[in-house]
């Protein structure tokens, strides 16, 4: 009997150390459900070399193209003059132009259920292993949902939902890069069978539109796409060691 009962306080005991390591963690920080940490995301190396990098600043007449189908709507894109006024500049990048926005003008003919794309006119490569993904968005109050457009390493599409543009002014928008869990499903980012290249691409962004909410003439504006990733292997590579792309 004297067994049993000290089996069970110290099953006891230890229920509760768990419940207050897991609370101090959630209480100091440590623990989010709510926003993803790029920090844990595929930490599954010894070590991590995290930058955070700019993909494009939209500063390029011609570069994104938008499309609608015709059965909708009418749909135009170009720069504009602005920058959000909270947006501070990559680190050792601040000197590189960034005075323009993308932006894209949708004019509806009737209410349904339909969506546009803005895409690059090439997949944009990220180096290393992508780990998150921003954007500064308007999203003019309007509760359309954005979602972004990425290849991976061997140019399969996959689609990554940002959130609801319903808000006002602008917003950064990020969005986690899910791991795959075994090298061969989901997102794969790089490879030791098939040489080296970027393991990611932005292809674009759809915005399916609220049927409720689509009509009349639609605004949105985009600028700074980033990205954090992990340039560890990149870093740590040998000046001697060939590159395995020929």
């Amino acid at each position: 009997m004297k067994k049993i009962l000290v089996t069970f306080l110290a099953f006891a005991a230890s229920g509760l150390l768990f419940a207050q390591n897991s609370s101090s963690a959630q209480s100091t920080g440590n623990v989010s459900l709510a926003e993803p940490d790029p920090t844990m995301i595929g930490r599954d190396s010894a070590s991590q070399s995290l930058r955070e990098v700019s993909v494009d600043r939209f500063e390029l007449e011609g570069a994104w193209n938008a499309t609608i189908s015709p059965d909708y709507g009418m749909i135009t894109a170009r720069l504009h003059d602005g920058s959000p006024a909270a947006k501070e500049p990559v680190k050792d990048d601040a000197d590189a132009p960034d005075s323009r926005v993308l932006g894209v003008k949708v004019e509806f003919f009737r209410r349904g259920v339909n969506s546009f794309f803005i895409k690059s006119a090439r997949p944009i490569p990220i180096e290393g292993v992508t780990k998150t993904v921003s954007v500064w968005v308007v999203g003019r109050n309007m509760d359309h949902q954005l979602t972004l457009l990425v290849q991976d390493y061997y140019g399969h599409n996959f689609e990554l939902y940002m959130g609801s543009l319903g808000f006002t002014g602008w917003k950064r928008m990020t969005v986690a890069v899910p791991p795959t869990p075994d090298g061969e499903h989901g997102i794969i980012q790089q490879s030791a069978y098939n040489g080296s290249k970027p393991g990611l691409r932005i292809v674009g962004f759809r915005i399916d539109c609220n049927p409720m909410l689509a009509r009349g003439t639609y605004y949105i504006y985009f600028d700074d796409l980033r990205a954090v990733t992990d340039l560890y292997d990149i870093e740590n590579r040998d000046e001697d060691d060939m590159r395995d792309d020929w």
